[in-house]
């Protein structure tokens, strides 16, 4: 199967609206801590921030990202949030945008580290990362709540560092922006 063709565009207000339904979606809160607009609004606003709308090229919505961290002295940058709408899993779209956000956050961020968590229960995304070169480097234990449900998951703390994200894209295994 061909990999999807996606673009990522900065998120406008009108888009805000869209945006929490999708997070609010049984089929995404379980893996996600949902913000409310506001949160949203701050992140469009906020220059060490982007928000972006993923869209395919008929400009249909497919999802959203969040990166945190863009003026970050360090050159650490955070993926806040891949976030698709329902319905889209399955089709090499989480992967597609993962491979452009490597390429935004090392080659026009010039990040040292990109780095994300991800919930323990989200072995799907988990292995996602994985298989994108991320590395495991550690465990916050029962760090936040089940969404709905008694108990507790864990987070895993996950990065690539620029010269990693550079091996990949001189064995080919990754594509420049």
């Amino acid at each position: 199967m061909a990999a999807p063709s996606v673009r990522l565009r900065p998120t406008m207000l009108s888009d805000l609206e869209w945006v929490v339904g999708v997070e609010q979606d049984g089929a995404n809160r379980p893996f996600i801590t949902p913000w409310e607009r506001p949160q949203h609004e701050g992140a469009i606003r906020f220059p060490d921030s982007r928000h972006f709308i993923v869209e395919s090229s008929d400009q249909v919505r497919l999802g959203f990202v969040i990166l945190q961290g863009c003026r970050n002295p360090n050159g650490s940058l955070e993926l806040k949030r891949l976030v698709l709408a329902p319905g889209t899993q399955g089709q090499g779209l989480g992967r597609t945008c993962l491979r452009a956000l490597k390429a935004l956050a090392f080659q026009q961020f010039k990040a040292h580290r990109f780095w994300l968590d991800v919930k323990a229960m989200n072995e799907r995304a988990h292995q996602l990362y994985l298989s994108e070169g991320f590395v495991e480097e550690g465990r916050l234990r029962e760090s936040v709540r089940v969404a709905g449900a008694e108990g507790f998951d864990s987070l895993i703390v996950m990065s690539m560092l620029d010269r990693e994200f550079q091996a990949r894209l001189a064995m080919g295994q990754e594509k420049g922006a």
